[in-house]
């Protein structure tokens, strides 16, 4: 088996995407969720994601995030928010800052469905480092760190691990991370 071939596969053993897993959808929050739901219908249920719900509310993208799709979703669950600055995620919630909230959540939306499979090889085929477009207008990028997470990092240099791969929705997928991403700053 060559390099490349070798990575991916260890990296979607420790992401959980190996076959057998593939078909059947993780608990996230402490819910089940459930393929046939939409990415909000799921996340409502996950007491990890009160704060993003929160968001995605205020931010008026339960509409786009219920719709069609497909999507993928950077999921940040409650800890996540808790690391930024004190009072970011209130400010961010406030009327007044609607479109920065808009922005920093579609910074976490790809448009498609980008299963941890095709994320690792895409990762891989990239020498290391692939470039992830947003809805949003930011560029995340996607490594493999060196326990074999998934690392994302935004244009600041704000880092996440995916923590829960491959939560398929009706619309696409889902994968937890740890972090926020932000718009450059």
């Amino acid at each position: 088996m060559n390099t490349i071939k070798m990575t991916i596969a260890a990296s979607a053993i420790a992401l959980g995407t190996t076959a057998a897993f593939a078909a059947e959808n993780p608990m996230v929050g402490g819910a089940e969720m459930f393929a046939d739901k939409t990415i909000v219908e799921n996340a409502v249920n996950s007491a990890d994601h009160t704060t993003l719900i929160a968001a995605v509310k205020a931010a008026g993208l339960v509409e786009t995030l219920s719709g069609e799709g497909p999507f993928t979703v950077f999921a940040p669950t409650n800890e996540g928010f808790e690391r930024l600055e004190d009072g970011a995620v209130t400010t961010l919630l406030e009327p007044a800052n609607r479109d920065l909230l808009t922005k920093t959540l579609t910074c976490h939306v790809v448009a498609g469905k980008v299963t941890a499979e095709a994320l690792t090889g895409m990762i891989a085929a990239d020498g290391g480092t692939h470039m992830i477009p947003t809805v949003g207008g930011c560029m995340l990028s996607a490594s493999i760190a060196d326990d074999g997470r998934v690392l994302i990092t935004d244009e600041n240099d704000n880092g996440a691990f995916v923590s829960i791969a491959d939560v398929n929705q009706s619309n696409g997928v889902i994968h937890v991370i740890d972090g926020v991403m932000l718009p450059k700053q």
